[in-house]
């Protein structure tokens, strides 16, 4: 479910979100991955800030996103390697593959 953002979480609460900023200057490209977000998140709430400038995307502990979910979303072939000129920061830690990204809190080497 995705939920804007009211500013009314705690900062325990805060320091336990993670995921991507996206620039707000590509809104369709934003708009797609909070979906694709949603999609690969299933059963955790997302948390879409947008800032106008940049949109914040946040789940709780973990957050997927898959390339297969990014490209139905657009509509198009989309390589996770393209998201980063529009990728202005992130929470958390982040583990690239070509297919997925995830962000996550703990380490897990």
């Amino acid at each position: 479910m995705t939920v804007p953002d009211t500013g009314t979480r705690t900062d325990a609460e805060a320091e336990k979100l993670v995921g991507p900023v996206i620039r707000g200057i590509d809104g369709d490209l934003a708009e797609a991955v909070a979906a694709a977000i949603e999609r690969d998140n299933p059963g955790s709430e997302v948390v879409v800030d947008d800032q106008a400038g940049y949109v914040r995307i946040s789940v709780p502990r973990r957050c997927v996103l898959t390339r297969d979910s990014l490209e139905e979303e657009l509509g198009r072939a989309f390589p996770l390697s393209g998201l980063e000129p529009a990728l202005a920061a992130f929470a958390g830690r982040l583990k690239q593959t070509d297919d997925q990204l995830v962000w996550y809190l703990e380490r897990q080497d």
